[in-house]
C-alpha cells in the first residue's frame, strides 16, 4: 500500500513551496512532488522581485500591496539569507508614464520616497524622470527560497499521469518513466493543484490559465549597485558580483524550448538605459513559464466539477446560476503571474486556511469567480 499524507502538492515551484512550507507548519503530512524538480520552471526563471504595485488605487494594486507587505516580512522570518531587501527604484518609462506617476502618488500606501533625477544620477542609473523608491522592496534568490522552504518536507521528482478518487482518497499515480519501485503511486486526503502553465491533471479550463515564457541573465559585474530597479525591465542590485537582469513576459512562446543566450544578451543592451554595463559578463540563462490567470488574480481554492456541471445543468449556459458542485478535497494555487514571489506566501496562508480550519476564502482569489462567464462563452 503507498504511504497516507495530509495533502500532495502537485508542484514545486514558489506556490507549491509556500504551501506546503506552511501546510508542515500546521503539523499536516505532507509530498510535494514535480516532474523535473524544485522551481524547475516559471518560478526559478524569475527576477523573483518582491515589491508593490503602483497604480489607481484598483482592488489588484491593494491586493498585491497586501501580499507584498506578508510576503516581505514572511521571507526575513523564513529564509532572510535569500531575500536581498535593497529597496526597488520604480522608473517610468518614458515622459507619458512620468505624467501618471503624479497620479499614482496618492495611492502609494507603502513606504516610500520620490527620488529625483539628481538623486537617480548620483546612484548611476541615467534616467530623468523622477521615481519611486520602495526600501522595503527587493528580490529574491529563486531556487534557493524554494529549497529552504521545501527544507525538511518529502519532496519527490514524479511526473504524474493520472489522478484518481476512490473510498475518500486521492491516488496520484505517475508515468511509467518516472516511477520507481518504492513508489507506484501515492495517496492522500486532499490534493492540491500547483502546476503552474499544464493543467492537464482535471478540467480547469475556465480558470483561463496561460503561460507567458520568461528568460533571466545572471551577469557577473563589479558595478557597485547596492539598489534594485525597475523600468520596462528589473535590474537587480549586484550580489556577490552578480546582477540578474529579467525576466522577459514573451507571451508568443507556447511551449518551453532551450534558453536563449541571444536574449539574455538583449536584456543587458535594455540594460544599459539604466545602468553602466560595459563590464557585465553573461555567466547563466534561466528561462521558463509563468502563469497567470485570465483577470490577472491569483487562483487559491476549490476546483468545480466541471463535466458534472455541464452535464447536470446544461442551462448554466445560457445564464442558469445552480449551486456549484466541487470536486471532493481537490485545490488549486495558481495563476501568480510575474508576481509570484509576491503573490505565494499569502496565497498560500489563505489556502491552508481553508483547506485545515474551513475558513472562508477571499473572493479576490476565489477561482469561482471565473466559472459562470465561462459557461456562457461556451454557449457562443
Amino acid at each position: 500500500m503507498p504511504q497516507l499524507y495530509d495533502t500532495i502538492i502537485i508542484g514545486a515551484g514558489i506556490a507549491g513551496a509556500s504551501l506546503a512550507y506552511t501546510l508542515a507548519k500546521q503539523r499536516q503530512k505532507v509530498l510535494v512532488l514535480d516532474k523535473k524538480g524544485i522551481a524547475s520552471g516559471g518560478s526559478g526563471a524569475a527576477g523573483a522581485f518582491v515589491s508593490p504595485k503602483i497604480g489607481k488605487g484598483s482592488t489588484l494594486q491593494m491586493l498585491t500591496n497586501e501580499a507584498f507587505m506578508y510576503a516581505k516580512d514572511f521571507y526575513l522570518h523564513t529564509c532572510p539569507e535569500y531575500f536581498h531587501q535593497t529597496g526597488v527604484i520604480r522608473i517610468p518609462k518614458d515622459s507619458e508614464d512620468a505624467k501618471k506617476f503624479s497620479e499614482y502618488e496618492k495611492f502609494n500606501n507603502m513606504v516610500y520616497e520620490v527620488y529625483s533625477k539628481e538623486r537617480l544620477h548620483a546612484l548611476g542609473i541615467g534616467i530623468d524622470f523622477d521615481s519611486f523608491y520602495f526600501p522595503d522592496a527587493g528580490h529574491c534568490d529563486a531556487l534557493k527560497i524554494c529549497e529552504s522552504l521545501l527544507r525538511g518536507i518529502e519532496v519527490h521528482r514524479s511526473n504524474v499521469e493520472k489522478l484518481s478518487f476512490r473510498d475518500r482518497l486521492w491516488i496520484c499515480i505517475p508515468t511509467q518513466e518516472s516511477r520507481d519501485k518504492t513508489f507506484l503511486s501515492y495517496m492522500a486526503q486532499n490534493v492540491v493543484l500547483a502546476t503552474g502553465y499544464e493543467s492537464t491533471l482535471v478540467d480547469i479550463r475556465y480558470m483561463g490559465i496561460h503561460g507567458t515564457w520568461g528568460t533571466r541573465g545572471d551577469f557577473s559585474s563589479k558595478l557597485d549597485l547596492r539598489v534594485s530597479m525597475h523600468q520596462a525591465m528589473s535590474v537587480g542590485s549586484n550580489v556577490d558580483g552578480i546582477i540578474k537582469l529579467g525576466a522577459t513576459h514573451e507571451k508568443e512562446v507556447k511551449s518551453p524550448s532551450p534558453c536563449s543566450e541571444e536574449i539574455a544578451e538583449g536584456l543587458k543592451e535594455k540594460a544599459s538605459s539604466l545602468i553602466e554595463t560595459s563590464d557585465l559578463e553573461l555567466k547563466q540563462v534561466f528561462c521558463g513559464m509563468r502563469a497567470g490567470s485570465k483577470d490577472f488574480f491569483p487562483l487559491a481554492g476549490k476546483v468545480i466539477d466541471v463535466p458534472l456541471m455541464l452535464e447536470h445543468y446544461p442551462k448554466i449556459l445560457r445564464g442558469a446560476k445552480p449551486e456549484l458542485i466541487y470536486r471532493d478535497n481537490l485545490y488549486v494555487l495558481n495563476g501568480l503571474g510575474g508576481r509570484g514571489f509576491v503573490f505565494a506566501p499569502l496565497m498560500a496562508r489563505r489556502l491552508a486556511e481553508h483547506i485545515v480550519e474551513e475558513k472562508s476564502l477571499d473572493t479576490r482569489i476565489n477561482p469561482d469567480r471565473l466559472f459562470l462567464k465561462w459557461c456562457r462563452r461556451l454557449q457562443n
